[in-house]
């Protein structure tokens, strides 16, 4: 049985425009299935295993240096697989044999060689031979309907970015690279499953361009509005949905370096009066976890109109 080897990760721009509507059309059959996401907000058992599967991908890409959409691609075809097919628990070899087989999978629909032996951990216990990997192959691909050349938010960044009245159109590229970045990162996050891969795509582009051009943010809102493929309501969501999650990875950042400040810094720093400290207490903000770290401003869609 043979396969489309072409790079599923597809711009827009090798797409004639007629059939950008059937994108959206059928970008839906490239995502979980809808019950997963209630799968996993209450089996916690999903929940691990989903975790577990993204680290030892993750770990895979950096000890093998893959392209970085290969476990992007690997997580997609993971997440469509187990959103389809149970996964009986208390076989820890079937995560590991299903993470070398989407990885595998990901690497042939990038052209990409994929070395078995690397890929694998002797150290786990877990050996396959390349027979049993072509089987669990076989069973990815038929739980996906051979849905192989992946429709994902990178499927639809070009073509959002064309929308954008860039006055400087070298800048498209920065904005495309942070975009990426913040795509990468949202995959890690359950509570993005349920979001189209354009949703995602517009949402990430307007975080990353209230980060790079505030200023041209309301402009750049409008233009994905004004595209009738786009729920707004959902769009809305998924939005404040990445911007909650970039600045927590900023607060998380502060608190790292915090974390890392010599003693004899931080000594000086106890100098101030106490009046001082109070104040710097009160304009904090406080995060879910009862940590309190400096305030940043963020931006909310609240809807149409710009702010």
């Amino acid at each position: 049985m043979e396969f489309d080897l072409e790079n599923p990760l597809t711009s827009l721009k090798e797409y004639v425009s007629d059939t950008i509507p059937d994108l959206f059309v059928s970008e839906s059959d490239h995502m979980p299935s809808r019950n997963f996401l209630h799968c996993l907000k209450t089996s916690d058992f999903y929940v691990s295993f989903r975790e577990e599967a993204i680290s030892r991908i993750l770990q895979a890409q950096y000890s093998c240096n893959y392209d970085l959409f290969i476990p992007y691609l690997a997580v997609n075809y993971m997440d469509r697989f187990i959103s389809r097919q149970e996964i009986p628990q208390g076989k820890p070899w079937i995560l590991r044999l299903l993470i070398i087989s989407c990885l595998s999978l990901a690497a042939k629909m990038k052209n990409k060689h994929f070395s078995i032996s690397n890929s694998q951990e002797a150290e786990a216990g877990f050996i396959f031979d390349t027979q049993t990997i072509n089987r669990m192959e076989l069973l990815v691909l038929d739980a996906l309907n051979w849905r192989m050349r992946s429709i994902t938010p990178f499927s639809f960044v070009h073509f959002f970015v064309s929308l954008f009245e860039l006055k400087d159109p070298s800048s498209s590229q920065p904005l495309k690279d942070r975009a990426t970045e913040i795509i990468f990162k949202a995959q890690n996050e359950i509570k993005f499953l349920e979001f189209k891969p354009s949703i995602i795509a517009a949402s990430a582009l307007l975080v990353a361009s209230n980060e790079r051009f505030p200023l041209q943010f309301p402009c750049f809102k409008s233009s994905i509005y004004s595209c009738e493929f786009v729920n707004e309501e959902k769009l809305l969501e998924c939005f404040n949905a990445l911007q909650e999650m970039v600045e927590m990875e900023w607060y998380e950042s502060m608190l790292d370096t915090m974390s890392c400040t010599p003693l004899s810094v931080l000594d000086r720093h106890f100098t101030k009066s106490e009046s001082e400290t109070t104040s710097f207490i009160t304009s904090t903000t406080t995060i879910t976890n009862g940590s309190t770290v400096p305030e940043i401003k963020r931006r909310k869609l609240n809807g149409c109109s710009s702010k």
